[in-house]
């Protein structure tokens, strides 16, 4: 009895909100509401009819517009849905498939895609520009953040063919304790990562299980540096591999110069220190801190690159301490990711949820863009402000939750990184991450001190092309890599 007046009571809180929502977005329309009519959406992994799609975004709007039927244009078969590919068949590419529809007999009204895939899909001339229906109708744009709003226009050079109404993303935390104690002023926004390792440097100190660290590229205990570091290159458009995903490109200069830099650091005691292999991940199993897997939450890290769905996770633990033995709670804030001179205000892992525009084919553009305002305006932000792992598009919805007061304005102050064509060469090689791997084996030689940074990028290089190759020549067999080289002892 008890579970079924919850739901009641939730859904009567849902309806309470939607209505007015209802009523706010629907005033004013010109459009004959009694004509009964078909949106069809496509996403570049729609799979039909999808309940959590629905949800996300199509039921307030249906809601809202009960003559306007939402139809999902499916564009992959079902059978891929859970990673259905037979030995030797090759999955086919999602976006190729939503290309496919889209110029098809059964044209989808609305596209979703990644932001990765939002360039190809522009370049190909696919979708309507927006801009001249944003100035028609006088659709406020001027409050969605600079992390979506301006990553978008970059991918259109300048323009805007899509629209997100949400993000995630990251910031720089910081322990204000850490820094009060070491006569250190607190981080700020703006800052280029060589200030940020600067700042490290002052505040890193002691050894072993008692040493207090600077700066991590994340805050989880022990993390690893190669992986950690792609938030460093991501802005710099440095690559593992060439567009193709055929040949390495590694051996350069640039490479050589990330590789050496980080060497150096890790020397100079910026980062934590390497993991002990015969010690393991000991923190993480620390029965008197049940926080020892986060350097941050265990004020043992000054400095770390957090995602915004962290913040609970922290909010938490401060709010119920006296629960957790061995947990300090922490005084903390957040300012901006650092970001390079050559790419100011440039930061990494920031995700565009739903971003969405309008088929250059649609055949009811005009829906479409009714659509595309509704889940980008004012009222739907306002109701879906309250997630706290989700942030909203428009900036004047983004308030911290709980009574806190920290700056959240870190989170959304930046823009993402240009993607690169990763995303479609790890899906059309899944193999590629042996290649990647042995950059990783290669690269931990180089901190150690066994190698060079150059000596390790040529062998990379080297291994990289070899398996590349073989992927190409037998696609669907896993490469078989090269006898690792003797490196000389540093």
């Amino acid at each position: 009895m008890k579970s079924i007046t919850r739901k009641m009571v939730a859904t009567s809180l849902t309806l309470a909100m939607v209505v007015p929502l209802a009523v706010a977005c629907t005033k004013g329309e010109k459009t004959d509401d009694k004509q009964e009519r078909v949106l069809k959406i496509a996403t570049s992994m729609g799979f039909g009819d999808d309940e959590y799609f629905r949800q996300q975004f199509t039921e307030i709007f249906e809601f809202a517009n009960p003559n306007i039927k939402i139809e999902m244009i499916p564009t992959m078969d079902d059978k891929y849905r859970y990673g259905g590919v037979q030995p030797g068949e090759k999955m086919p590419d999602p976006m190729e498939k939503l290309k496919e529809v889209m110029q098809g007999d059964n044209p989808p009204d609305v596209v979703m895609v990644g932001f990765e895939q939002l360039p190809d899909i522009i370049e190909s001339n696919m979708l309507t520009q927006l801009d001249p229906l944003i100035t028609k109708d006088k659709f406020d744009t001027t409050g969605i953040v600079p992390a979506v709003i301006d990553g978008i226009k970059n991918a259109g050079s300048g323009k805007l063919y899509a629209l997100a109404p949400t993000f995630s993303s990251s910031a720089l935390i910081y322990n204000k304790k850490m820094f009060t104690d070491a006569g250190v002023d607190f981080p700020k926004d703006g800052m280029t990562w060589d200030e940020v390792f600067d700042l490290s440097k002052r505040l890193t100190k002691g050894e072993g299980e008692n040493r207090l660290n600077g700066f991590s590229f994340s805050t989880q205990a022990q993390g690893d540096l190669f992986y950690g570091m792609q938030m460093y290159t991501a802005p710099l458009q440095i690559k593992m591999f060439d567009d193709a995903g055929d040949k390495m490109t590694v051996d350069t200069d640039q490479w050589e110069k990330v590789w050496t830099k980080m060497a150096q650091l890790q020397k100079d005691n910026v980062f934590p220190e390497l993991m002990d292999p015969q010690k393991g991940m000991n923190r993480k199993f620390d029965q008197e801190n049940p926080f020892a897997y986060d350097d941050f939450m265990s004020n043992r890290l000054a400095m770390g690159i957090i995602n915004y769905g962290q913040i609970q996770q922290i909010t938490n633990a401060n709010k119920n301490a006296a629960s957790y033995k061995g947990f300090t709670p922490i005084d903390w804030d957040v300012v901006t990711i650092p970001s390079h001179p050559e790419a100011k205000g440039v930061g990494g892992s920031i995700y565009m949820n739903g971003i969405m525009g309008i088929n250059a084919k649609a055949q009811n553009p005009d829906d479409a863009w009714k659509f595309i305002k509704f889940v980008n305006g004012d009222d739907w932000a306002k109701l879906k402000s309250y997630s706290s792992y989700n942030l909203v598009a428009r900036s004047k919805y983004l308030k911290p939750k709980d009574g806190l007061d920290f700056h959240m304005e870190a989170f959304y102050n930046v823009i993402p990184a240009p993607s690169d064509n990763n995303f479609k060469i790890y899906r059309d090689k899944p193999n590629i991450y042996q290649v990647q791997e042995i950059g990783h084996q290669l690269f931990n030689n180089v901190l150690q001190g066994k190698t060079t940074a150059r000596e390790a990028l040529k062998e990379w290089q080297t291994q990289g092309d070899a398996m590349l190759k073989q992927m190409k020549e037998n696609p669907g067999e896993p490469p078989r890599p090269m006898t690792m080289q003797a490196v000389p002892a540093g």
